[in-house]
């Protein structure tokens, strides 16, 4: 390989918005997620439904128009 083209990788801390964290090798360096393997619903199997209504339902509901 040539040398001084590729990144150099370092140490870098993963922060997750749940508290998880751990240690992986990075070129950035240190960085928080917000999301890992600790609190994903695939992961977790535990699944949050979030039921988000429609753009014509909103509307429908916000204006008390029945169908």
């Amino acid at each position: 390989m040539k040398k001084n083209t590729h990144p150099l990788y370092i140490n870098a801390k993963v922060e997750c918005a749940c508290g998880n964290t751990f240690e992986t090798y990075s070129v950035v360096g240190d960085y928080k997620v917000d999301i890992c393997n600790e609190c994903h619903p695939f992961y977790t199997g535990k699944v949050k439904v979030s039921r988000v209504a429609g753009r014509v339902e909103k509307f429908n509901k916000k204006y008390g128009i029945n169908q």
